[in-house]
């Protein structure tokens, strides 16, 4: 079939699942405020970090009686500070559909060595959560990054239960409604659904979790990047702005940015409006074509950020090989970056939808995409 060449081009095309696009009002006159050459401990520092603080709990609608902290390195720091903290008091269950989520099993497995129960599905598949006993303490990913397979609601999660629930949601906050009172440790990454720099992440913790950091002694020992208590009580500094380690001051007015721009927009119903809107123009696109499709086989469980997708065509022999390439010539055009499918993922394409991305950007690339997979089947043949 001959295609004919796409004439209009997204006025963005960063359409990478992390770090993610920015804010489609970002400018970097914007960080011209940020505190630079200042200390985080100064009084201006400590304001902005607050200010960070209150926004994201704001904007969430996080429970008042539930504590936000700025930590190091990403949400992997975040989650593992929870894991390394928190778990061995009570038998763990750990919960993967999707590569970081293996990542976690791993570091439970061989890293803290708890032997816990572990349940997984294969990339486009998902857990059935109703399955998992909540007297353990449960560890999970809400959106699965890598698959694009994401839970559909909490109501598994009972409300009241033994175990504490640990879920990194670092592509679902800010893009779907997360049910705190089923949550007991929520963390995410500045640069994914916000767009905001990387090395930064959030903790949020529960009342419940607190009183198990000022409980439970584990059996290893904690760096201090992680440790999150003194003499048995909670540092309440970390969640009042007096981070870990140094924060980047600059980050952080991209970020203060970021969260007055999902204010003004109207919050997170109307980032949730508008990643759901981005991930429908993906997946008609794809529900009209016989040759691609969707990753997750239910589509309850289709996440509105990460949209995975692969190739169906049964004359594609090396799937790694024509999805690369169709990514490459995608970005030789400037008209799509860094699509392509994560290394540890079936082959595909991946494309960020978040609110930070524009409707119109999707609908502009997206017939490059049926330009590119013409023009590499026609090197098949």
């Amino acid at each position: 079939m001959n295609i004919k060449k796409p004439v209009m081009r997204p006025d963005n095309a960063y359409f990478s699942s992390g770090p993610c696009a920015k804010y489609p009002t970002f400018t970097t006159d914007n960080l011209r405020t940020a505190a630079i050459g200042r200390s985080h401990r100064a009084n201006v520092g400590k304001v902005k970090l607050k200010q960070l603080i209150d926004s994201i709990k704001e904007i969430l609608d996080v429970p008042s009686d539930y504590k936000v902290g700025i930590v190091p390195a990403s949400d992997t720091g975040a989650l593992e500070m929870a894991m390394w903290s928190l778990l061995g008091a009570r038998k763990t269950t750990m919960v993967a559909w999707e590569s970081f989520g293996k990542d976690w099993i791993n570091d439970a497995v061989n890293e803290l060595k708890i032997s816990p129960e572990i349940k997984t599905a294969n990339y486009g598949h998902i857990v059935d959560m109703s399955s998992i006993d909540y007297t353990n303490d449960v560890v999970f990913t809400w959106n699965g990054t890598t698959s694009g397979v994401c839970m559909k609601n909490g109501h598994d999660i009972p409300v009241e239960r033994e175990g504490l629930t640990i879920c990194d949601a670092t592509s679902a906050a800010f893009a779907v409604r997360l049910p705190f009172e089923k949550l007991d440790v929520t963390t995410f990454s500045w640069q994914k659904v916000m767009g905001g720099e990387a090395a930064h992440g959030i903790i949020i913790l529960s009342p419940k979790s607190i009183e198990r950091l000022e409980n439970h002694t584990v059996e290893w020992p904690i760096p201090k990047i992680f440790r999150m208590t003194k003499n048995n009580k909670l540092i309440q500094g970390i969640f009042e702005g007096a981070t870990i380690n140094t924060p980047s001051m600059l980050a952080v007015e991209d970020f203060l940015y970021a969260l007055k721009w999902a204010r003004d927009i109207g919050g997170l119903d109307e980032l949730i409006s508008r990643a759901e809107a981005n991930a429908k123009t993906v997946w008609t696109f794809c529900d009209q074509r016989d040759w691609i499709d969707n990753l997750a086989v239910d589509p309850e469980t289709r996440s509105v950020t990460s949209v995975c997708l692969q190739f169906t065509d049964p004359k594609i022999m090396d799937g790694v090989r024509f999805s690369k390439a169709i990514a490459k010539r995608l970005e030789d055009e400037k008209v799509a970056f860094d699509i392509a499918a994560y290394r540890d993922a079936p082959p595909g394409l991946r494309i960020w939808c978040g609110g930070t991305v524009n409707k119109i950007d999707l609908e502009r690339m997206l017939p490059w995409i049926e330009w590119a997979y013409h023009e590499e089947l026609a090197g098949l043949v």
